[in-house]
């Protein structure tokens, strides 16, 4: 054997004994033991590594073959444990922190380039001119059309106060518009709110990053004002809701509650699990409050409310929510990457799990935008996912192939295209998000002006 196999052999080894080094202490500390068939089969992976480093048809790249193994290891697990390498895990924080350093456009993969959904408001996109419908055909002198998603998004993001040029082909004109935008900081809103008609408040949560608590309040705060301290009733929007952080569903719930569980986890190391609890001072003074929700809420939001409906604080109304009933932990690794692990599964007050189940409305009332489509794909949800954790805790050992229709990864992944039609961008309701004809809605609304009249009535007599 020549020296430097000898040499690369050794290098594996070494790695090999303080991956098992770090596993052992780890292990120990959780009082688990290693097995015999961890280091026999950790041995392969050695001499695995070691063949296709030496033996390869080419030289391959170390880091993504380490990579590689340690996705692939963390998707046998179940659909929310994985891996995220440096970039994605960077990504990640920024998500859930809601503020990066940007040009605030909302953008999805189009056909040949980059496409644009829309501008968010008051941002260096938006005071630009960009809109909808524009794409993007270049990012500074390089082509989009064979440009994924997440690197288009690495391109556009940067320090604040740096430019950027971009190409636009927009229908209607005669050749491509260059806009040269400056980067600033992007506040991604994850909460819309206005006052409805008959002293009624609307709030939409779009996502359960570090904002949505604290947007919340202030959302309530102006409509209150705008109504003049009279508000008789809340529509709580959290249809198309992926869900986000545990603390903000915590805290989204603990604003309407004065007392009692919100949620609690249950995971398999002791001493580990976790329990919530609202404290005094429900910011409706309770008026009644309808929570919207439909196949596309999940986690988070599954969470508020589910403690809603136990407390009989919310009447529940929309479709079945998505069923996403387990706690995932970010944990930072010494490289700048990450892992994302399941380690618990959560419980409503009354002591529910949705996991695989979801949240059943009070009130079943269907999308009929949906309804009307006919090329309508039946909505993915947890169950349908492989490898999930059952309603009774067990993984599902099921191994049917994913199906064609929207996860939860390839949305984030932005690979999905819209459930209505593009031209009906046009009549979106830029409060609501979606349809200006918003049945489930305006469903919403009846109910509690015919709550009003219930009240009205019984206070005269």
């Amino acid at each position: 054997m020549s020296s430097e196999k000898k040499s690369a052999r050794g290098w594996l080894w070494l790695v090999v004994v303080f991956i098992l080094f770090i596993v052992g202490v780890q292990a120990a500390n959780n009082g688990m033991a290693l097995g015999r068939i961890t280091y026999e089969k950790l041995k392969v992976f050695t001499e695995v590594l070691d063949l296709v480093r030496t033996q390869y048809v080419e030289e391959a790249d170390e880091e993504k073959l380490l990579y590689g193994a340690i996705g692939g290891m963390l998707e046998t697990l179940d659909p929310h444990s994985s891996f995220l390498n440096p970039d994605s895990f960077k990504e990640m924080k920024v998500d859930t922190k809601g503020e990066f350093g940007g040009l605030g456009i909302e953008i999805t993969r189009g056909e040949q380039a980059i496409k644009v959904v829309a501008p968010i408001a008051d941002t260096p996109a938006d005071r630009a001119g960009m809109k909808a419908g524009d794409l993007i055909i270049k990012i500074e002198d390089e082509s989009t059309q064979d440009m994924n998603l997440m690197d288009a998004v690495k391109r556009m993001r940067g320090k604040p106060d740096t430019d950027i040029k971009l190409t636009v082909v927009r229908e209607g004109e005669p050749k491509p518009l260059v806009f040269t935008l400056t980067r600033a900081i992007i506040k991604i809103s994850s909460v819309k709110w206005r006052a409805e008609q008959n002293n009624l408040a609307y709030v939409r949560i779009t996502s359960f990053n570090e904002q949505a608590r604290p947007l919340l309040d202030k959302a309530l705060d102006e409509i209150e004002a705008e109504l003049k301290g009279n508000v008789r009733g809340l529509v709580l929007d959290l249809r198309n809701n992926p869900g986000g952080l545990l603390d903000q569903a915590v805290q989204v719930s603990d604003a309407f509650l004065n007392k009692g569980r919100i949620v609690y986890t249950k995971g398999r190391i002791p001493g580990k699990d976790l329990s919530f609890d609202a404290r005094n001072g429900d910011l409706m003074e309770g008026a009644p409050i309808v929570v919207l929700v439909n196949g596309g809420s999940a986690s988070a939001s599954e969470i508020v409310a589910g403690a809603l409906q136990d407390h009989k604080r919310a009447v529940i109304m929309g479709t079945q929510s998505f069923g996403k009933g387990s706690v995932q932990t970010i944990l930072p690794l010494s490289d700048g990457s990450g892992v994302r692990l399941t380690t618990a599964l959560y419980y409503t007050p009354s002591g529910r799990t949705i996991q695989a189940k979801g949240i059943v409305p009070d009130i079943v009332v269907e999308d009929l935008t949906l309804i009307k489509r006919k090329d309508r794909l039946e909505r993915t949800k947890e169950k349908d996912l492989k490898g999930h954790f059952n309603n009774d805790g067990k993984r599902s050992m099921d191994d049917k192939e994913e199906t064609t229709s929207t996860t939860e990864d390839s949305a984030k992944k932005g690979d999905t295209k819209s459930t209505e039609d593009e031209d009906d961008q046009a009549e979106r309701d830029s409060v609501t998000g979606r349809s200006k004809d918003d049945y489930q809605l305006k469903r919403a609304l009846d109910l509690l002006r015919g709550l009003q009249v219930f009240q009205t009535t019984a206070a005269q007599n």
